[in-house]
């Protein structure tokens, strides 16, 4: 079964735009897990635009799912907070300071001994790691040398090219990349603007994910839809 872990951040941005506590990003973790969420996910960056590290801080204690952390590894303040929290799972994102989102994936080749020793930090602490790579066998192969747990495939790509009609086309190397990353005995996540058009036909054609993470556009459905319908109608494009 492919797990659904929702991203909350969108709903920390909210309540930051105004100020106060409204809406409670503490009581959204409880809810979409109360909703049917296989997990939760945040991705606290530097500036804490969005998700901040007391939300970490505070999620931890009442999360009942499993608990993913997302962010920039070479933040000492991010490795500290992951360290201190111990999630289930720990995704390593190669972001830039300010960056508005995530847009790439890490050169495994290039990066291999410092993701090594990133790498072993968390799981020494007994935390499962996943790195956010591109659709490439390459990058993939090496993500299988940086002793990560699983890879998280960058979908911004499927998505742009499923909306364009090609749908073939657009899974067809994150299917190359996910058949490799099984053959290299890798775990496999995928995330990043996977919505309701086309997760489901992202599902059919790689059935061994393990975890998906979607944000943004599962809070933008749940303005109309609302969240406990909208996370039900998320899983169910999974199963």
């Amino acid at each position: 079964m492919t797990k659904l872990s929702v991203n909350i951040n969108k709903i920390a941005t909210l309540r930051n735009s105004r100020g106060g506590n409204n809406p409670d990003v503490v009581k959204a973790a409880i809810d979409v897990q109360q909703f049917g969420a296989d997990g939760v996910t945040v991705h606290p960056r530097p500036d804490e635009r969005h998700i901040r590290y007391i939300d970490v801080r505070e999620i931890k204690k009442i999360i009942t799912t499993e608990f993913n952390i997302e962010g920039n590894c070479r933040e000492q303040k991010f490795i500290d907070l992951v360290l201190e929290t111990r999630p289930d799972q720990v995704t390593l994102v190669p972001d830039e300071l300010g960056q508005l989102t995530s847009d790439h994936g890490w050169d495994t080749i290039k990066n291999k001994d410092y993701l090594k020793e990133t790498i072993a930090i968390f799981r020494n602490a007994g935390i499962r790691v996943s790195i956010f790579v591109d659709p490439d066998e390459k990058m993939v192969a090496g993500a299988a040398e940086t002793g990560t747990d699983r890879i998280e495939l960058y979908t911004e790509a499927y998505a742009r090219h499923f909306a364009s009609g090609d749908r073939e086309a657009a899974v067809a190397p994150y299917v190359k990349a996910a058949i490799k990353a099984r053959d290299l005995g890798l775990g496999l996540n995928a995330g990043h603007d996977l919505d309701l058009h086309n997760l489901q036909f992202f599902k059919q054609n790689i059935p061994w994910l393990d975890e998906v993470s979607i944000g943004h556009a599962l809070i933008c459905d749940a303005i109309y839809f609302g969240l406990e319908n909208t996370v039900q109608l998320y899983k169910r494009q999974l199963q």
